[in-house]
């Protein structure tokens, strides 16, 4: 009762009233300014920021890829290039149930396993309306027949794009390379901007070595799109900037006719130019077809190939490091002339094998050669005479002099993945092996063999440098880049090494050896002329064969070791354990225009199985590009 009985305060009660609104105005107000300096913000002093985010929804900015160069051989036949092809593709968001539908499929077009494994992958990475490749390069008849069928499959599209293949299929594969789909280790070492749209790159060889100058630059192209990101329209394009072709120094012709004329042996052959290290061939037995690379190679496929023993992925011409055998004996002689071990005329007594003073081991020959001088010992192969002459010499004098031509050591071609070979000295055996040199081992070492390694790439350069008298070459495979005349004939005269050539070719990675005797490298190169047209030359019969003078070696390279008192019968001891089949040449002997390195694994003997090769290649490429008449130094 008695708060109801009190009296009220009017004035109270209004001034209350009117602070609260004045409060509840303020606060409006304040509100107001606040939106208000927000929308100012927003409109005016972040109009740019806001506007261009707005665009990046609406807008999308996507590459282009630009198209690969082509490669041609030194003629401008193609050896690889783009061509169209369909490739089959699953949209997801269309495809109500992808097993049905991939079964459905196999009826209209061939894909195994690998294919599914894949598109299973990138299907769960893909956005839903983007398709997902299953088979790529589908045939004529395979488009045909999924076109005429093409209602029963919502969400299968066949869509047309270029891409790379090999005409000529395994010819110089290991030269050429090939190229594939990008993989994440592709993704680390690129530049991402220059490969956002770009799907394959090179691989291995030439794809690889020249990868920036084969892809180009991409393009790129604003496209509207909608809120799930599909395209609307294309706002504007920037076309891209296709990739330069490339020519090479290879002849396609030369390259198949040896890979021919090694037939079904595993081995390598190299010719050069000894005259700029050009590579006229670079053939590596047995090979495989590059185009099974191009989209993924099927797993079994690609096991076959790996697992084969024949190890047909494996680069011999480069890569393949052998003993060099009599193929070094003409720098050995070079090298007993230069530190006057050996005079010309003076001659030795080989019994057939050769024995250290107070030892009892016998270092075998392959015959008794009776009485012979440093040029018979070329020509007939005397061992006896460079075991004798490496004691003289010894080891780290001979590694020394051998390194000078460039062996045991990368040549510098432009290849990826080139080994180096071996040269061994003692102070290597003491820091590899921890142990000292025997001279037993120098001796042996004299006819390359022991621990000596060498590539075929690096006997085609050293001899391409006896041809030069001492001037060293850079073994190289491209000629020029920017566009290339194709032709389609094969009967013109290729192209001389021009200006293009010169310029490109990179220094050699070794000095030009120079002889305190000149007229040594006219000693050696007439020995090595013995070697074939000599009565008793080794390889005497591919002389008579040929036209042309031929400066050569052969060389047998043992695999293993035969104890004493034991003899070498290739008949009675496995393929593999086989010596190789060495030799090297050069043409015409005074105006050198080709060098050439044949190694045949296990093929037994150099004159009978390498020799051939050689002289057969020789005969061809000369026959085809004459040298010139005052060139000519024998006339056959």
């Amino acid at each position: 009762m008695a708060g109801s009985d009190r009296l009220r305060d009017y004035e109270h009660e209004a001034g209350l009233y009117r602070r609260r609104a004045v409060a509840a105005g303020v606060g409006a107000l304040v509100l107001v300014l606040v939106l208000a300096g927000r929308l100012f913000h927003l409109q005016y002093l972040s109009h740019e920021h806001y506007a261009t985010l707005s665009d990046d929804n609406r807008v999308r900015i996507e590459a282009i890829a630009p198209t690969r160069g082509l490669i041609h051989d030194r003629d401008g036949r193609i050896l690889a290039e783009n061509l169209p092809s369909f490739t089959l593709e699953l949209v997801p968001e269309r495809v109500e149930d992808l097993d049905a539908t991939l079964e459905r499929l196999r009826s209209f077009v061939d894909f195994d396993s690998a294919d599914v494994e894949r598109l299973r992958r990138a299907w769960q990475r893909a956005r839903p309306f983007e398709g997902v490749p299953l088979r790529f390069r589908l045939s004529r008849e395979e488009v045909a027949r999924l076109s005429v069928n093409r209602h029963r499959f919502p969400g299968v599209d066949i869509v047309a794009g270029l891409t790379r293949h090999y005409p000529w299929g395994r010819t110089g594969v290991h030269a050429l390379g090939y190229v594939g789909r990008l993989d994440e280790a592709d993704l680390q070492r690129l530049d991402p901007r220059s490969y956002r749209a770009t799907s394959h790159v090179g691989k291995n060889g030439i794809e690889y070595a020249y990868e920036e100058v084969l892809h180009g630059d991409p393009g790129v192209r604003r496209v509207e799109v909608n809120v799930e990101g599909r395209v609307l329209r294309v706002l504007d394009e920037q076309a891209p900037v296709p990739g330069e072709d490339i020519q090479l120094t290879l002849d396609l012709g030369l390259q198949r006719f040896a890979e021919r004329l090694l037939g079904p042996e595993d081995g390598a052959v190299v010719a050069l130019d000894p005259r700029d290290g050009a590579v006229l061939a670079l053939a590596s037995q047995p090979g495989f077809d590059p185009n099974l690379f191009v989209n993924g190679i099927g797993r079994d496929t690609y096991a076959a190939l790996r697992d084969s023993p024949s190890r047909p992925l494996f680069n011999r011409a480069i890569r393949g490091q052998y003993p060099p055998g009599s193929t070094i004996k003409p720098i050995i002689a070079l090298n007993g002339l230069e530190r006057k071990s050996r005079d010309r005329d003076e001659e030795i007594h080989c019994r057939g094998y050769y024995t250290l003073e107070g030892r009892s081991r016998r270092y075998r020959d392959w015959k008794a050669h009776g009485e012979v001088d440093l040029s018979d010992a070329i020509s007939q192969s005397c061992d006896v005479m460079f075991y004798d002459l490496a004691m003289d010499l010894g080891m780290t004098e001979m590694a020394g002099f051998l390194r000078k031509f460039g062996l045991g050591q990368p040549t510098g071609i432009d290849l990826p993945g080139e080994r180096d070979g071996l040269i061994p000295d003692p102070e290597w055996k003491r820091r590899n092996r921890g142990e000292p040199w025997y001279s037993g081992e120098t001796v042996i070492h004299g006819i390359g063999q022991g621990y000596m390694q060498v590539t075929p790439l690096q006997l085609a350069t050293a001899t391409a440098q006896i041809a030069n008298r001492g001037r060293p070459v850079r073994p190289h495979l491209l000629a020029e880049a920017g566009p290339a005349e194709v032709r389609t004939d094969t009967k013109e005269e290729a192209p001389q090494n021009g200006d293009a050539v010169v310029a490109r070719a990179r220094e050699p990675v070794v000095e030009p050896v120079d002889l305190k005797v000149e007229t040594d490298w006219d000693f050696v190169i007439d020995a090595m002329v013995d070697v074939t047209e000599g009565e008793r030359g080794t390889a005497r019969a591919i002389g008579w064969k040929s036209p042309h003078t031929i400066a050569g070696k052969t060389g047998t390279a043992q695999v293993f070791s035969i104890a004493q008192g034991e003899e070498y019968d290739a008949e009675a001891i496995a393929k593999q354990l086989r010596d190789h089949a060495l030799f090297v040449a050069f043409a015409p002997a005074k105006a050198p225009r080709i060098a050439v390195a044949v190694l045949v694994e296990n093929g037994g003997s150099g004159s009978a199985t390498a020799a051939p090769v050689a002289q057969q290649l020789i005969d061809r490429w000369l026959e085809e590009h004459p040298p010139p008449a005052d060139g000519e130094d024998d006339g056959g």
